[in-house]
């Protein structure tokens, strides 16, 4: 055989943002031979994921990954953006780090003869998180930190703020492409970043404050208010937020504890105290791993209401999406108490959309499935949930919600 006519494409191009779908096309091949397919990336902590599937070419010579059958490997079936959602850690229990959303994220692909292993093709895909003419802003403005993303074009853009936290610090893939999509994309960060306390005894609503006055007076953003995305510990704050401030228009909640989690929150003379978790009711799974989904407290309990934010104060727009089978948190049950009381209020500015088999960690789409890793509330590594699968297409079908809400409730009507 001729390895030399045996070609790899990234159709529409080897170039795409993180969040796009591609189609990959083995062609040259002996009819009905197999081919392996591989996938391998380094993240920015230097941790390596990988996949592989086994595919067997029609009788052309061809395998498109879009309408061909993944026979085994790290998963089966007809799966177009398996060869990265399905990307496991070589290092146990790590998740996908993207620190500097500048470069792009290198995929290597390889398509292997099925009877030795040779390399016939391979090719690089490069995938960014910054559309061309992006402004990428640090903002160091009175006492918030954090980074502005600015589309290119005249504006003004409808204002997001991306409340996105693990273990402090400050993460940017999804803002950056939130901000693709034509908003002014705040990332803002809350502790263990820049000169913020690494470990605070308490937040102050007041911080958050500051932050949405600045981002709704950039004269790249348009109004009146903005929206908020979230995602489990900072949607209770998010809800603060939608609570007790001006200026917020539609504010998402993914896999979010209603309850203030974990540390203090003040605001002017209003105190609302965390929900204090309960180590004994920690599990350990099978593989020796361990499940939190029981430590924190009910917020419906009527000992624990002084936790929960008085959402029923909220008049913006809320979307709520939930995993089913998050582990981490009772998103599920905590979403529904939220709609509840929502209704009880006479509120109807709100939907939620719930996930079967889908996990904690609902990003943007086609990101490696996070299955465990280190929670420090706990000291050790946790079960976050899900079926890598599902918890895929649910991050797709989430991130045009996301967009779709946004768009409904921040542009102005006027403009579109």
């Amino acid at each position: 055989m001729a390895y030399s006519q045996i070609r790899l494409k990234i159709l529409p191009s080897v170039r795409s943002l993180f969040d796009e779908a591609l189609q990959l096309k083995v062609e040259g091949l002996a009819p009905h031979k197999s081919v392996e397919l591989r996938s391998k990336l380094v993240d920015d902590r230097g941790v390596t994921f990988r996949a592989s599937a086994v595919y067997k070419a029609d009788e052309t010579g061809q395998v498109d990954v879009c309408c061909s059958p993944s026979l085994r490997g790290s998963y089966t079936g007809v799966e177009p953006m398996g060869l990265f959602w399905a990307m496991a850690p070589d290092t146990p229990h790590s998740k996908f780090l993207k620190k500097n959303v500048v470069t792009p994220t290198r995929v290597e692909l390889e398509a292997l003869s099925g009877e030795n292993g040779e390399v016939l093709a391979s090719e690089i895909n490069e995938r960014g998180y910054m559309i061309e003419g992006m402004k990428r802003i640090p903002v160091q403005d009175g006492s918030i930190r954090g980074v502005l993303f600015v589309p290119p074009g005249n504006g003004p853009f409808p204002g997001v703020m991306d409340l996105y936290t693990f273990g402090g610090g400050l993460c940017e893939p999804r803002a950056s492409l939130l901000a693709n999509k034509g908003y002014v994309v705040l990332a803002l960060a809350y502790y263990g970043y820049q000169d913020l306390p690494k470990n605070p005894k308490t937040l102050h609503l007041e911080y958050f404050e500051e932050a949405v006055t600045y981002l709704r007076t950039r004269p790249e953003v348009s109004g009146p208010g903005i929206g908020i995305v979230s995602i489990s510990h900072s949607g209770s704050l998010a809800l603060a937020m939608s609570s007790f401030l001006p200026g917020i228009s539609a504010t998402v909640c993914v896999n979010s504890c209603i309850g203030n989690g974990l540390i203090p929150l003040h605001y002017k003379d209003i105190v609302i105290p965390p929900l204090t978790p309960v180590m004994e009711n920690v599990k350990i799974t099978e593989s020796g791993l361990l499940n939190m989904y029981d430590i924190l407290p009910d917020n419906a309990l009527e000992i624990n209401r002084a936790s929960v934010p008085p959402i029923e104060r909220a008049t913006c727009h809320i979307l709520f999406a939930a995993a089913e089978d998050d582990l981490c948190i009772k998103s599920l049950t905590c979403t529904r108490w939220a709609a509840d009381t929502l209704r009880k209020h006479g509120k109807q500015s709100f939907q939620v959309v719930t996930y079967p088999k889908s996990g904690h960690f609902l990003e943007v789409p086609h990101m490696p499935f996070y299955r465990s890793g280190f929670q420090a509330v706990v000291g050790g590594n946790v079960v976050f949930g899900g079926e890598p699968k599902a918890h895929c297409e649910a991050q797709v079908d989430l991130w045009e919600r996301v967009q779709e809400f946004f768009r409904r409730h921040l542009y102005n009507k006027s403009t579109l």
